[in-house]
């Protein structure tokens, strides 16, 4: 054999068949085969399907999902800058998708899967951590970060999702959802289900007019001015790994909140919170800062 030639040995029958078996396999894995397609690996889209007894892949919801899961709110639409890495054409499973690089109107209706702990804690195309108990989807082409209304055909219910994943690749299926969204629209037993996809575009005039006006809303009850345990709500997760994760992130970009910042746990959900501050003014204070640092939206909590 000639230096640097390749060897490749002779297949038998048996051999034959295992190589078959194994690309079979491979064509059937889908989307939960990972994607470099925005330099980074994508963990996307792994759909459950239990008509036989189990979960596509094994994936499926978590050991100790939160109790609370149709309490948890949709996300919020808000402008955020779309990532550039996630606008290039790129291919899975043979074909080419090539991304919107922009927001714009799009309505489309096909099958939704959702795909869960398989992938829980691991990094999205955009390169967040995917928490399968957060309101977030997969889209083959819808920019990233975008949100979009998806709708269950079949009963009318409805959610608001944030979209940073890519995914799902395989045949008539048009999005990818969080365990949790899939389970606000009713499609967790089955895997999957029938779904018109929207598209949201924030209004840049009104959420401009409006910050000029009062930089951050705040969800939230009427409560007395003079009340002592005053908090703001960075975020709240499934797990206490994302949560740390997510506390971190918080400490390194807020430093002058440092000491304030810390984790609660309460009916299923890690919440990262700020305070508790002495009145109203500076909480508000305080969230009008971090909105404009970050670009996220404090929620106000009085306990």
């Amino acid at each position: 054999m000639k230096k640097n030639q390749l060897w490749i040995p002779a297949l038998t029958p048996m051999t034959k068949i295992m190589t078959a078996v194994i690309l079979i396999s491979l064509s059937g894995c889908g989307s939960a085969s990972k994607y470099n397609i925005s330099g980074e690996d994508s963990p996307t889209a792994s759909s459950s399907n239990n008509n036989k007894g189990g979960y596509y892949l094994d994936d499926g919801p978590g050991n100790n999902p939160p109790t609370n899961l149709d309490s948890i709110p949709d996300a919020i639409p808000k402008i955020e800058p779309l990532r550039k890495a996630n606008m290039r054409p790129y291919v899975a499973l043979g074909n080419i998708y090539r991304p919107l690089t922009k927001l714009s109107a799009y309505k489309k209706r096909g099958v939704a899967t959702w795909y869960g702990r398989r992938y829980h804690g691991k990094k999205t195309a955009i390169g967040e951590i995917y928490d399968m108990y957060a309101m977030t989807a997969a889209h083959p082409t819808l920019p990233l970060p975008s949100y979009a209304r998806v709708t269950n055909v079949k009963n009318g219910k409805s959610i608001v999702v944030r979209i940073n994943d890519r995914g799902p690749f395989l045949s008539n299926r048009i999005i990818d959802l969080s365990y949790t969204a899939a389970h606000k629209l009713d499609i967790i037993a089955k895997g999957s289900g029938q779904v018109k996809v929207e598209s949201i575009i924030p209004d840049a005039s009104r959420s401009t007019a409006k910050s000029m006006q009062e930089p951050t809303t705040f969800q939230s009850t009427t409560v007395s001015p003079d009340a002592d345990t005053i908090y703001l709500q960075l975020g709240a997760f499934g797990t206490a790994g994302n949560a740390s994760n997510f506390l971190s992130n918080m400490q390194t970009e807020l430093p002058w909140l440092v000491e304030t910042l810390g984790i609660a746990e309460k009916d299923g959900l890690f919440r990262i919170k700020a305070g508790p501050f002495s009145n109203l003014l500076l909480a508000k204070h305080t969230a009008n800062e971090i909105a404009q640092r970050l670009a996220i939206k404090p929620m106000l909590l009085i306990e």
